[in-house]
């Protein structure tokens, strides 16, 4: 994700001692993450945070949180945790609200020049200009590679149609979205001659695209 974090000089930020633990889900694939793996206290805490970036005036992704902690694990290397989720929109190059991702729960870690992006429960990313909608348990960003994935299982609503798998690849702003293992899924006919609106395969192999 291509989204970074400012230093917080505008706004306000509050100092707390602070145990946390996050519970990460898959299935049933669980991770935790406890705070005595970081620092006792976060270095930072920031609440109502919104933070935007920009190019040439034209906004590019905001980030909107309710509470995020920071915390240092070394020199170059520390956690920023969203305990009650976040907000992000991005923009597409006109300055257009393009794509949303919403979750209950996020973690953004810095490691020298790797970044890394997770969101966890509830994930939810729309895609406004395509009118598609993606739901999900868990989802990470490659922020070198620009690309958005997840092993869990995946719902995509569509006007062609809906999805639904284990897997999903994708840009960051899922123009393209592509599901890996699907099943019971079914495309949206247009021109329906049969009247029956709508074709069921387990076999579907994604949203037929309008020409």
């Amino acid at each position: 994700m291509s989204f970074k974090i400012p230093h917080y000089t505008a706004i306000r930020m509050v100092a707390a001692l602070w145990t946390a633990t996050i519970v990460v889900s898959c299935g049933n694939k669980l991770r935790n993450i406890d705070s005595d793996q970081l620092s006792e206290a976060p270095t930072q805490v920031v609440l109502n945070m919104d933070a935007a970036q920009t190019e040439n005036g034209l906004m590019q992704m905001r980030l909107v949180a309710s509470r995020m902690e920071r915390y240092e694990k070394g020199e170059d290397e520390s956690v920023e945790l969203f305990p009650d989720g976040f907000n992000v929109l991005a923009y597409n190059e006109e300055g257009l609200l393009e794509t949303q991702i919403l979750s209950d729960r996020a973690e953004h870690s810095v490691q020298g020049k790797t970044e890394t992006w997770s969101a966890y429960g509830n994930v939810v990313i729309i895609n406004y200009l395509e009118g598609q909608k993606i739901m999900t348990d868990t989802l990470y960003w490659d922020r070198e590679r620009q690309r958005i994935f997840t092993d869990c299982h995946v719902r995509l609503y569509s006007p062609q149609g809906f999805m639904q798998g284990y897997g999903l690849e994708s840009d960051e702003r899922a123009r393209n979205a592509r599901l890996l293992k699907v099943f019971d899924s079914y495309g949206i006919v247009s021109e329906d001659t049969t009247g029956t609106g709508y074709v069921d395969t387990v076999n579907f192999i994604g949203p037929r695209y309008r020409r």
